[in-house]
C-alpha cells in the first residue's frame, strides 16, 4: 500500500459537513487538549497507529490552534514499508480559517516536506516545497481549507440535529498544488460496535477519485459520533490493492460528553 494511512485518514474523517464562510463563529466542537489515537489494520497487518491533537499557539501574533497528526507503520507492515508522516495545520481559533499547512513525510524512502501558507484576503496560497527549493504561489476559492484544518472546521459546521438521509455537501480543498471540490453524502444513522462500546453515529459516504489508490468513486465508508463532540469512529477503504480499517482507540480531552449505548 503504497500511500500514507494518515492521508487516508484524513481524506475520511473531513467530510461531514460544509460551511463556506469564515465571517460567523461556529460553535465550538473542540478545544485545547483534545487528542485522538486511531488504530489502522491494512487487511490482515496491523498496519499503523495514527493520531490526532489540538494545542493552543501563536502564528503571526494570531491565537490558533495547532492541529498536529501523525501516522507511523508498526509491525510487519513497517518491516515491509515504512511510513514516519506529519501533518500540521494552524487555524483561526473563532473562524477555523487554516493560515498555515505542513506537510512532512516519509513513506518507504519517498518524501515530501512542503509548507503551505493561506492569504485568505488575497484568496492565494504560497507553496513551499522545501525538498526541491521552490516557491510557487497559486489562487484559492472562498472558503478553501487543508486536509488537516478542514475536519476540524467541519466538526463545528456540521449539525448532527437536522442532517437528512440523502444531503450531500461540498468542500473547497486545495492540496499538492490543486484546487478541488470535496463531495459527500449522508447515508443514515447507524450504531458502531467500538472497543468503548455500542455508540450511536452518523454514516458518511465521501466520493473520491477511483484508480491508483481507490477501487471505485464509492470506495470510503466513515462514521462519526451522533453527539456534540462528532469525533470519528470508524473508517473503512476498499483500495486497489486490499482493504484498509480504521478505529478509534484511544481519547482525551473531548469538549462534550461521550456516551455509550447501554444493553
Amino acid at each position: 500500500m503504497k500511500k500514507n494511512i494518515l492521508l487516508l485518514l484524513a481524506l475520511c474523517t473531513i467530510t461531514v459537513g460544509f460551511s463556506p464562510a469564515y465571517d460567523t463563529e461556529p460553535s465550538q466542537a473542540f478545544n485545547n487538549g483534545e487528542w485522538f489515537k486511531f488504530r489502522i489494520h491494512y487487511g490482515i497487518f496491523n498496519a499503523s497507529y495514527a493520531t490526532l491533537e489540538v494545542k493552543d499557539t501563536k502564528l503571526n501574533g494570531k491565537n490558533v490552534f495547532h492541529l498536529k497528526g501523525k501516522g507511523k507503520s508498526t509491525g510487519l507492515m513497517h518491516l515491509f514499508f515504512e511510513v514516519d508522516d506529519r501533518y500540521e495545520s494552524y487555524i483561526d481559533q473563532k473562524t477555523g480559517a487554516p493560515y498555515r499547512f505542513i506537510r512532512d513525510i516519509d513513506e518507504g524512502g519517498h518524501t515530501k516536506d512542503i509548507q503551505i501558507d493561506f492569504d485568505h484576503d488575497a484568496k492565494i496560497a504560497t507553496v513551499n516545497n522545501k525538498k526541491h527549493k521552490e516557491i510557487t504561489k497559486m489562487s484559492i476559492k472562498p472558503g478553501t481549507q487543508d486536509m488537516i484544518s478542514a475536519f476540524y472546521h467541519l466538526r463545528n459546521a456540521v449539525d448532527v440535529k437536522t442532517v437528512t438521509p440523502g444531503d450531500e455537501f461540498v468542500l473547497p480543498m486545495f492540496f499538492d498544488n490543486e484546487n478541488y471540490d470535496f463531495k459527500m453524502k449522508f447515508l443514515e444513522r447507524d450504531v458502531v460496535r467500538t472497543k468503548f462500546g455500542k455508540i450511536n453515529a452518523l454514516k458518511f459516504r465521501p466520493y473520491v477519485q477511483s484508480g491508483r489508490v481507490f477501487q471505485e468513486e464509492e470506495s470510503l465508508t466513515v462514521w462519526i459520533s451522533d453527539d456534540d463532540n462528532k469525533i470519528p469512529l470508524k473508517i473503512q477503504a476498499k483500495l486497489t490493492v486490499g482493504s484498509l480499517t480504521a478505529d478509534l482507540d484511544a481519547f482525551k480531552g473531548l469538549s462534550h460528553s461521550f456516551k455509550k449505548i447501554v444493553d
